[in-house]
This record gives structure tokens, sequence and C-alpha cells, in this order.
């Protein structure tokens, strides 16, 4: 009768999955817990922007200039309708806190996954087929690694910029995204080009190829599974790379257009106010850019020691 039961084999999935090693590893990992309460407040305060924060500050019509460059709400001339004060434009920062993050972190997850699905594809035609194509790839791999990433967003970023400077936000956005995917593919292709060269000299593999199977579904269905570890690791590591690489971008004035400021963008507008007083422009963005960087690189961190017990 429980074995038909549904609620008795949801809670025996529970059951199962709270005393696998991962968990196991995640539990008896304090940081791990911080950095996830942290990620999941700035990740759910940024998609719930639009209704958690408590004003719009990239509306026009609702900004009032005579409330600009006020401080933080605990200052004598604060208010308390503006927690953290407002910007020279009158915007709330919470607001604006809010609504950066959530351009800061679509853009670092999208250009993840896309240098992800480019790097993954080629490095396991890299691995898989060798010869020429591998040294091909590695080649190009030597030449954007001999570049440094930050430089080669910029310039892909900037020419983007200069052939489309009548642009809207949309196609910026894309011009940006694709600026950080073209320098964080090289990783991906590395590692699993290596990983690839080893599995597909194992025995699952050679029974694949002698039962015909074709080499895209070898490469598809046997080898990718077994090397998503290590991609899963870096993909982690990398959002928070991306996001720092975008507000380097933005803070350059090549990023985020100003109408949609990213945490970047914000820090910029409140790096021209920093030595004249109003500190907390620039601050607050760059407390809830290094916050984001950090409770991701942490994760990241934690899931590499729990996928490889040589760490632990």
């Amino acid at each position: 009768m429980d074995a038909h039961n549904p609620s008795s084999a949801w809670r025996a999935s529970l059951a199962l999955a709270w005393d696998s090693d991962l968990v196991y590893h995640f539990r008896h990992t304090p940081s791990a817990w911080v950095a996830l309460v942290v990620a999941l407040a700035c990740g759910m305060g940024a998609l719930l922007a639009p209704w958690v924060a408590p004003h719009n500050p990239f509306d026009a019509a609702s900004l009032q200039l005579s409330d600009a460059l006020l401080p933080p709400a605990w200052n004598e001339a604060g208010q308390l309708r503006y927690l953290l004060g407002t910007d020279d434009q009158g915007r709330d920062i919470v607001s604006a806190l809010l609504y950066g993050a959530r351009i800061s972190l679509l853009v670092g997850l999208v250009s993840v996954m896309l240098s992800a699905l480019i790097g993954v594809s080629l490095g396991l035609i890299s691995g898989f087929v060798g010869g020429a194509i591998d040294s091909l790839i590695m080649r190009v791999c030597d030449v954007m690694l001999s570049f440094p990433a930050i430089l080669v967003a910029l310039l892909i970023s900037g020419v983007g910029r200069a052939l489309f400077p009548h642009a809207n936000d949309s196609l910026a956005f894309v011009v940006l995204i694709l600026s950080i995917s073209l320098t964080g593919w090289v990783q991906y292709a590395r590692t699993v080009r290596g990983a690839t060269m080893v599995e597909r000299h194992k025995e699952y593999v050679q029974a694949a190829r002698i039962t015909g199977v074709g080499a895209l579904s070898i490469m598809r269905r046997h080898i990718l599974p077994n090397v998503l570890g290590p991609v899963l690791v870096l993909a982690t590591i990398q959002v928070a790379t991306a996001i720092i690489t975008e507000a380097t971008l933005s803070f350059l004035g090549v990023g985020a257009p100003p109408t949609s400021p990213s945490l970047g963008t914000l820090i910029r507008i409140g790096n021209d106010f920093l030595f004249s007083g109003e500190w907390w422009i620039t601050v607050f963005p760059g407390v809830m850019l290094m916050l984001i960087s950090l409770s991701i690189n942490l994760l990241g961190d934690w899931l590499r020691d729990a996928l490889n017990p040589r760490l632990q």
C-alpha cells in the first residue's frame, strides 16, 4: 500500500536526499549555510524587485529632485522612507540596489550559460576527436588566454557600442553578454577536453563504439554526464567572475546602459560624489556586489570540496 502512496514515496525521496553525501557535507559546512542564505536573499530581492522595492528608481515621473543626495535614514538629515539615502537624481538607494542586482545577476547567469555551452561543446569535440581539430581548438584557447579577459571583453563591448551607437537597451545587453561569454568559454573547453581524453579510453566508451553507437551519441549520452561535475563547479565560480566583469565594464562606461543601470553603473555614478561627502551612493552598491560575489564563490568552493572526496 505504501509503495503506491505518493506521499510516502515523496517522504522516502526526501529522506534519501537528506542522508546523501552532498547534503551531509553541506550540513557540516557552516560557511556554505551563510553563503546560501546571503545568495538566496540577494537573488530573491533582485527577482522580486518590482514588488518588494519601496520605489521604482527608473521611473522618471516619480523622481523628486528635491530629495536628491539625502543621506541614510540614521543620519540627522536623512528620511525614514529612504533607508539608505538617495543619489543625485533622487533615486532611492535600496530600490536601485534591488533593480541593479537584478540586471547584474541576469547578465552573469546568461553569460555563464552561454560560455558553458560553447566551451563544453568545443571541449567534447576536441578531446574526443583529437588530431588537427584538437590542435586548432587548443591554439585558439592559447590565443584567448594570452590576453587579459577584461581587455578582450572591453574590446568586444566597445566595438559593439561603436557599430551600434544608437542601439536600444536590449541590443546593448546582448553585446554585453556576448563580450563576457567570448572570454569565459576557454576554461570550460580546457577542463572538458582533459576529462574527455580520460573518459574516451574507458571500457563503456569502447563498448558503445563496438555496438555501432555514433560519435555524437557517445559524447552526448555517455561522456557528457561523466564530465559535468567539474563543469558545475566551474560554472558556479564563473557566475561571480561574470558579475564582477559586468560591473567592471559598466564602471568603465561600456556595460549596462544608464537607463537600466546595474551595480557597476551605480558604483560609477556614485564615484563622482565619493569625495564630496555622499559616500553612500557608491559604498552600498559596492557592498551589494561584494556580498553577491563572495557568497557565490563560497558556494562554489563548497561544491568543489563536496564533489571531490580527496579534498575533504
